[in-house]
């Protein structure tokens, strides 16, 4: 088909690339990290150049026209601006430590994403493997009802068997067909469950590994725990958010103290560009320097702001308490989640040796009806019962190897990949 075989890991990373959901949880990153660059830059001075003309008309009698704050005509402004604001925060840098914390969260979301995606991948890869192996159960289930229903007229030449046992298997004959339908079906809604996860031009033309016999180790559960422990994004994000809103409260406090603004202007203003040239209201003073410096300090005390200022620490310091809460919460779910999703894979891991054994005393009890029912020992309906036994343990089979597959994928939402 001219594609390769896709693994349950080339699937993953295909998602990824596809996923709106995930790429939107990268670019939640990018946008925090640049977030921190703006809030860093904030803090530190800033270097701007300026360059104006400003033309007033003149009265024909005064060298500096019509306005009294102009002292000519024509003034021109070329300057180098520099500003620095310094406050609490200039030295506490808590909105960059702020912005950083709103980083590690970005990205530890940004890993729950990831995780989700996982699991629904692997929903979706297996739900498909297990559509193809039902597909084949079906069909194989056909071929075995044809070769009955063919077995039962040839016994009914013979007199040996009645004409309703011929009625029933061309029943199951129908049945089996109904069943491949069906089957058929369901194969091909799960490939494209699965295709809108991998392509972007929704390609169906594709096939995957079938790995569902070779089933991935469980770790031990304190192995398990250890990991949760040390990686889970939920665990950050909750943690990453109390620090944000504990710095929110130092930024909110910082508000109540004096702030002190700097502007350096370096340059010209002078009725013409040049380094020196007679002014217009003073021409007999010749001419003089135009290159220099202003400087303004303002230093700011907030007096009265009728309780603005007040009303957004208390703003911040809820939102602490409130963090301090989901965190709480964060590690109770994370222990939840722990044990429920450990014991739904330990469960599914234990039941696969029921389940396969299932199957092959299944295929075994098929054998041995079919070959009694040839010495007239079993009726049809034991052996259609033996044969629609077989299916149903087939099937239950395939899907409880792709529940503990998926059990895995849920159980790494917590731990991380192991």
């Amino acid at each position: 088909n001219g594609r390769p075989p896709q693994t349950v890991q080339g699937a993953l990373e295909r998602a990824r690339a596809n996923s709106p959901q995930f790429q939107a949880s990268l670019t939640g990153v990018k946008m925090a990290q640049q977030n921190r660059v703006q809030t860093r830059a904030t803090m530190l001075p800033s270097v701007n150049y300026l360059q104006q003309y400003l033309g007033t008309q003149g009265n024909g009698v005064l060298p500096t026209g019509r306005y009294v704050t102009n002292d000519g005509i024509h003034v021109y402004r070329l300057w180098g601006v520099v500003n620095q604001t310094l406050d609490m925060n200039t030295f506490t840098q808590a909105t960059y430590r702020q912005a950083s914390a709103g980083v590690a969260m970005a990205r530890a979301q940004s890993e729950i994403a990831r995780r989700g995606l996982g699991v629904t991948v692997t929903q979706a890869y297996y739900a498909l493997l297990v559509a193809q192996r039902a597909y084949a159960t079906a069909q194989q289930g056909l071929e075995q009802a044809r070769h009955f229903l063919k077995i039962s007229q040839e016994l009914e030449k013979g007199g040996e068997v009645a004409h309703s046992d011929v009625i029933k298997f061309q029943l199951q004959v129908n049945q089996q067909n109904q069943g491949v339908r069906e089957a058929s079906l369901a194969m091909e809604t799960a490939r494209l469950d699965l295709a809108v996860l991998l392509f972007p031009d929704f390609n169906q033309n594709f096939t995957v590994v079938d790995d569902l016999d070779a089933p991935q180790p469980l770790p031990a559960l304190s192995e398990v725990r250890q990991m949760a422990g040390e990686n889970n994004p939920d665990i950050r994000t909750a943690l990453e958010n109390l620090r944000q809103k504990s710095l929110e409260v130092s930024v909110s406090r910082a508000r109540f103290l004096p702030s002190l603004n700097l502007d350096l202007d370096y340059g010209i203003e002078a009725n013409s560009i040049a380094l020196r040239s007679r002014t217009s209201a003073f021409p007999e003073a010749g001419r003089l320097p135009n290159l220099g410096y202003f400087l303004t300090a303002t230093l700011s005390f907030p007096v009265w702001n009728w309780g603005s200022l007040r009303s957004k620490l208390h703003q911040a310091e809820y939102q602490k308490r409130q963090a301090r809460v989901d965190l709480a919460f964060a590690q109770r779910q994370l222990l939840r989640n722990l044990f429920t999703f450990y014991n739904e894979a330990k469960t599914a891991k234990v039941e696969l040796n029921t389940l396969r054994e299932s199957a092959d005393l299944a295929a075994d009890s098929l054998r041995l009806n079919m070959l009694r029912y040839r010495a007239g020992e079993a009726t049809v309906l034991e052996l259609v019962d033996a044969q629609n036994t077989l299916t149903a343990a087939r099937d239950a089979y395939d899907q409880g190897q792709a529940r503990y597959r998926v059990a895995l994928s849920q159980l790494q939402t917590v731990t991380g990949p192991f």
